[in-house]
């Protein structure tokens, strides 16, 4: 019996192995799930795709860039990622997820909402 379950146990990680090695040969074959592209959902490279995706607003126009002929590849892929995942986890629409973006990046920083340092030991001469 227990050279049964041995057995057993090297096919399955065998098969699993080979699997694993050829998934970008098979991985297109399978049928998305629905819900599935909650989880990852590519990015927008250009300043075309970046307004189709709704990265763009009356505050925020990038129809300039895209007039102008400008050749670079969109915006930061980092900070669209961030700005997505504030939208679809607070449904807000896009000026209101790069104002909370802001927030939290001031407030890591040590700069309260208002711009100015939280440093106790900070002196503004205005």
């Amino acid at each position: 019996m227990g050279y049964l379950l041995y057995s057993f146990s090297l096919v399955v990680f065998v098969f699993a192995t080979a699997l694993y090695i050829t998934r970008q040969r098979w991985i297109s074959h399978i049928p998305s799930f629905p819900g599935s592209n909650y989880m990852y959902s590519r990015l927008p490279s250009s300043f075309r795709s970046d307004i189709e995706s709704g990265f763009s607003s009356s505050a925020f126009d990038l129809t300039g860039n895209i007039e102008s002929g400008d050749s670079r590849a969109g915006l930061d892929e980092r900070g669209k990622e961030e700005v997505r995942r504030i939208m679809k986890t607070r449904r807000v629409n896009f000026d209101e997820a790069r104002r909370i973006l802001n927030e939290e990046r001031f407030s890591r920083n040590g700069i309260g909402p208002d711009g100015r340092p939280r440093d106790p030991k900070f002196v503004s001469f205005s």
